[in-house]
């Protein structure tokens, strides 16, 4: 059963990478305004700005964090920095991602694919790694990865990119077995198409207007981090309103 909404999350601690625009950034100002104080990540200054004036202005509090994904080191020593200052962690949601080129695989540059790797995969097993002995201090560990569509329909030209959140997902579901006995909850989601710039990057004919926003997206990915949702291992899918189980996704 997904959450009704109703849920607040005050005392909590949340990290959310990739949170200065798009999905995370509104993620960032659901999660405050219920109280949680946010850990915002991304490489972007200004926007991350931006987001601390808006979730104070609201009444909330963060703690912003300018991070290149790719800089690995800086991943491990984020968790440390937790720990000493907090001593755990509430929820955990990677969402920063990188599209790359959409193109023949064979036309894809080796250092396009070594970033999107990097900043899709690696960087995400590095935020499972730092953050792991912190969401099982908590007494309701949340991590949630945001996936795509294409993880699961190997489509004609996104080879890298869809690869890339199939692994996501299958390091979530294996870290979801692995902690099913504790208080721990781990889920991926597949937001659907939005208006996000990654979005119009990658459909540049599409409009926009036939998309849902950003803001509509992320209200329903917080369901999904919910205290009393007790469900591991699943792939939420917003635009259908429901969990799928992987042995029988249908």
């Amino acid at each position: 059963m997904i959450s009704d909404g109703s849920f607040r999350l005050d005392g909590k601690l949340a990290l959310v990478t990739g949170a200065s625009r798009g999905i995370g950034y509104f993620l960032a100002k659901d999660l405050a305004a219920r109280g949680a104080h946010v850990i915002a990540v991304a490489r972007t200054v200004g926007g991350l700005e931006d987001l601390d004036d808006e979730i104070k202005s609201a009444g909330g509090s963060a703690t912003l964090v300018p991070l290149d994904l790719t800089d690995m080191p800086a991943i491990d020593r984020l968790g440390g920095s937790i720990h000493e200052r907090w001593g755990k962690l509430d929820i955990m949601v990677a969402n920063a991602g990188f599209l790359g080129t959409i193109s023949p695989i064979g036309h894809v540059e080796a250092k396009v694919f070594d970033k999107l790797m990097a900043i899709n995969v690696s960087s995400v097993w590095r935020l499972i790694r730092t953050t792991d002995p912190l969401l099982k201090l908590s007494d309701a560990g949340r991590a949630l990865f945001l996936s795509s569509g294409v993880a699961h329909t190997a489509r004609a030209y996104w080879g890298p990119y869809a690869a890339s959140k199939a692994a996501v997902e299958v390091m979530a579901r294996s870290w979801a077995e692995e902690t099913r006995q504790t208080r721990l909850r781990i889920n991926s989601v597949n937001p659907g198409a939005t208006r996000t710039a990654m979005r119009a990057q990658a459909m540049p004919g599409e409009d926009p207007e036939t998309l849902p926003t950003p803001g509509d997206v992320a209200a329903q990915i917080a369901l999904m981090l919910d205290p009393a949702l007790d469900v591991t291992g699943k792939l939420y899918d917003v635009r259908e309103g429901k969990l799928l189980s992987y042995n029988d996704p249908s």
